[in-house]
């Protein structure tokens, strides 16, 4: 089996818009790594992401705005020949993209970032309040760089 290395970006948007969460890593102030799965929103090659206000993953943010972002879809394990442990491996699909955070106050773009991401999950229209809107941390992330590769294809 063999890394398929794609570099095509309707290929890529393909997987990003497949996918359900992403795996979000960010810096700690001690500079530890901090993974978290996200919902996620993606529209005109940016990421739209959303938050409570304040925590952990804020506090690492405003220390260091930089980010790595997973997609990973269909994860299934294949082989070559059963009886033989190391032609074992999962066949998936990732996107790995990088950027920087940036936090949206102004309270329609909050509202129309968090229309994005849920047209990412359903055909609904939602009205989004003012108090929800003050209460939520929206983040964009203008992707910097951005890679593709699919696991386990046959040779």
């Amino acid at each position: 089996m063999k890394t398929i290395t794609h570099t095509d970006s309707a290929f890529i948007e393909n997987i990003i818009n497949s996918c359900d969460i992403c795996f979000v890593g960010v810096v700690t102030a001690t500079n530890s790594p901090y993974v978290i799965p996200m919902n996620f929103g993606y529209f005109d090659k940016t990421l739209y992401l959303h938050s409570s206000p304040e925590g952990r993953v804020i506090d690492c943010l405003n220390h260091n705005p930089n980010i790595c972002v997973t997609f990973c879809q269909e994860n299934k394990l294949v082989c070559q020949n059963p009886e033989v442990a190391c032609s074992y491996r999962m066949k998936s699909t990732s996107v790995i993209a990088f950027g920087k955070v940036s936090f949206v106050n102004d309270i329609e773009e909050k509202r129309n970032a968090l229309n994005i991401i849920m047209k990412h999950y359903s055909d609904k229209n939602f009205n989004f309040g003012d108090p929800a809107l003050k209460n939520v941390k929206i983040w964009t992330v203008s992707i910097e760089s951005i890679g593709c590769k699919e696991f386990g294809a046959p040779h």
